[in-house]
């Protein structure tokens, strides 16, 4: 299914329907728009979904609902170079990071997310702010302990795993749970449903589809 930029009109299109960036959907054009509309197959530029997420917020005011890593508190050195590289990632194209604010991996994504420029949400389980790590940027206190683990699946528009042990399970299985794009690099557990990738880079390219509502492959 491939996907255009209409560089005439300024919209995403597929499969004859456009896509909302604020309600994250695709939209078909009812016949009195539609036909006010020029497409100009010469304003049509053919991309890739990570191209077209970049292009959408670069050029369109996009709802921000976060992607969310998660993985252990305590990670190898290798997770945490996964997760900072991921978080990179992600805050370079534009998502907005959400993570459990602690340490491990989750600190890892945050600091790699926030020296990239990006937003950093922490879900943290306590009940202070001051718990979470020094590159959340937006900490939310829930006092709610290991229960915060089914609100972050449920917050986010997907979630990648890195690692992790029985607590990452369990956001991994609340993702799938309530139909969430659940992702995964080597190091994570391994859950019936989950996306498996290679690398940091076939995480970005996959998580694009779902974060366009076009699925995973």
């Amino acid at each position: 299914m491939q996907l255009h930029i209409d560089t005439g009109n300024s919209v995403l299109r597929c499969a004859g329907k456009v896509f909302d960036p604020w309600a994250l959907c695709w939209e078909a054009q009812d016949d009195e728009v539609a036909g006010s509309v020029v497409i100009s197959e010469v304003n049509l530029q053919a991309v890739t979904p990570q191209e077209a997420v970049r292009w959408l917020f670069q050029n369109q005011k996009v709802r921000q609902v976060p992607v969310a890593v998660i993985g252990a508190k305590i990670a190898s050195d290798a997770e945490c170079a996964d997760a900072e590289a991921l978080g990179k990632g992600l805050a370079e194209i534009g998502y907005t990071l959400l993570t459990g604010g602690r340490t491990g991996v989750m600190e890892a994504a945050s600091r790699g997310a926030y020296e990239a420029g990006g937003m950093v949400l922490g879900l943290l389980p306590g009940d202070e702010f001051e718990t979470a790590n020094p590159y959340v940027t937006i900490p939310l206190a829930t006092g709610i302990g290991p229960t915060r683990n089914s609100v972050i699946a449920r917050s986010a528009r997907l979630l990648i795993a890195v690692g992790g042990g029985y607590g990452t399970i369990t956001e991994m299985a609340y993702g799938l749970h309530y139909d969430r794009p659940v992702f995964a690099l080597p190091s994570a557990p391994v859950v019936p449903g989950v996306v498996r990738c290679e690398d940091v880079d076939s995480v970005l390219s996959k998580i694009a589809s779902a974060f366009l509502g076009l699925g995973v492959n």
